[in-house]
C-alpha cells in the first residue's frame, strides 16, 4: 500500500497492525516504566508511564490480559509521554504492559515489556540463609525461602540492587546459591512466593548478609599487569625501603655482638695493662728485696757502706 491509510480507510482490527508495521521506517519504540516500582502492594496506587519521541501525538496502553488505554500528551509536562494511573492495584490490574505511540499516521513499534507484579496476597514466605548472614570474601551461601501455601514458584531479591528478581522453580524451599561472594552481595534479602507470574505473596522479613574479609586481586591472576609485588620485590633505589622479609630481631643480635666484641676487646686490653703492671712492680719489689739482702749481708760481716751518686756501692772492710 502506497501513501498514508486514514481512520475511515482502515479495516477493523488491521488498522493498528499496518501503522505499526509502516512505523519500523519512520518511529522508534517509546519507553516504559511503573511508578514507583514495578512491584506494587495490593490496594496502593501506581502509575505507568510511556514517553515516545518529541512530537508524538498519541499514545496506546495494552495488557496481555485485555486492558487498554488511551491518552495524549499534555503540553504542561516538561518530560512529554503519557501517565497512566492505576487507583488501587490489584490482581486483575497486574500483568504484561506495552504501549505505542503515533505521529501524524504512523504508530510506533511496540515498546519492551513492563511486568506489572502485585505483592502482599495470601501468605507470608520464612527466608533464611546458610551457612550464615555473617561470611567472608569468597564464600558461597544459599537462601532458602519457604511458603506454607501451596506454589513452586519464589523470587528472591536485594534492596537496593536491580530490579530483576532471582526465580527459582519445583524444590520446596526454594534454593537461591550466591557466591563466591564479594562486598558487594551485602546486603538485605527478602523473598516472594509467587502464585502466578505477576500475583506474590506478601514479603518475607528481611534477611541482611554481611560480607567481610575482601581480598585483593591475586597478581598471579593478572599477567597483563607488570607490576611488581610490593612485597616480594620492593622498588630500588637509595632511597628504597628495607625488604619487608628482613629479620629486624636478626639486625638487633647483629648489634649486641659487635658491642660484645667491642666489650671484649677492651676487657683484654686493659687485663694486658693491668697484668704488665703488676710485674713490673713485681719485679721492682724482688729487685728491692734482693739489695736489702745483700746490704744486711754486708752490714753482718763487719763492712760498712759509702753513698756514692748514682748509686750504691758496698765496699767490704
Amino acid at each position: 500500500v502506497g501513501g498514508n491509510m486514514t481512520h475511515g480507510s482502515c479495516l477493523p482490527g488491521l488498522c493498528l497492525s499496518w501503522r505499526i508495521s509502516t512505523q519500523k521506517q519512520a518511529l522508534t519504540r517509546p519507553s516504559i516504566w511503573a511508578e514507583p516500582d514495578s512491584r506494587i502492594p495490593e490496594g496502593k496506587p501506581a502509575a505507568i508511564w510511556c514517553q515516545g519521541l518529541p512530537g508524538a501525538e498519541e499514545y496506546q496502553l495494552r495488557s496481555e490480559g485485555g486492558l487498554s488505554a488511551w491518552g495524549r500528551p499534555e503540553r504542561s509536562r516538561a518530560r512529554g509521554g503519557v501517565r497512566f494511573p492505576i487507583a488501587a492495584m490489584t490482581s486483575r490490574t497486574a500483568g504484561r504492559y506495552r504501549c505505542f505511540c503515533r505521529s501524524g499516521e504512523l504508530w510506533s513499534e511496540p515498546s519492551e515489556p513492563l511486568d506489572l507484579v502485585v505483592t502482599g496476597m495470601y501468605d507470608t514466605p520464612t527466608l533464611w540463609v546458610l551457612p550464615g548472614s555473617l561470611v567472608t570474601s569468597g564464600e558461597n551461601v544459599t537462601f532458602y525461602c519457604r511458603l506454607e501455601t501451596v506454589t513452586n514458584t519464589f523470587f528472591l531479591l536485594r534492596e537496593g540492587g536491580p530490579s530483576h528478581a532471582q526465580g527459582s522453580h519445583g524444590a520446596v524451599p526454594a534454593e537461591f546459591p550466591v557466591g563466591p561472594v564479594t562486598s558487594a552481595h551485602t546486603g538485605t534479602y527478602r523473598c516472594f512466593g509467587a502464585y502466578s507470574g505477576h500475583v506474590w505473596s506478601f514479603p518475607s522479613e528481611p534477611v541482611k548478609l554481611l560480607v567481610t574479609g575482601e581480598e585483593a586481586p591475586n597478581p598471579s591472576l593478572e599477567p597483563t599487569d607488570p607490576a611488581p609485588d610490593p612485597v616480594l620485590h620492593p622498588i630500588s633505589g637509595p632511597s628504597a625501603p628495607a625488604p619487608a622479609a628482613w629479620d629486624h630481631t636478626a639486625q638487633n643480635l647483629l648489634r649486641i655482638g659487635l658491642a660484645v666484641l667491642v666489650l671484649v676487646a677492651l676487657t683484654c686490653l686493659l687485663a694486658e695493662d693491668w697484668l704488665c703492671r703488676w710485674r713490673t712492680r713485681e719485679g721492682a719489689g724482688r729487685a728491692q728485696a734482693n739489695m736489702d739482702c745483700d746490704v744486711w749481708a754486708v752490714l753482718q760481716s763487719g763492712g760498712h757502706l759509702r753513698g756514692v751518686e748514682g748509686g750504691v756501692e758496698v765496699t767490704v772492710c
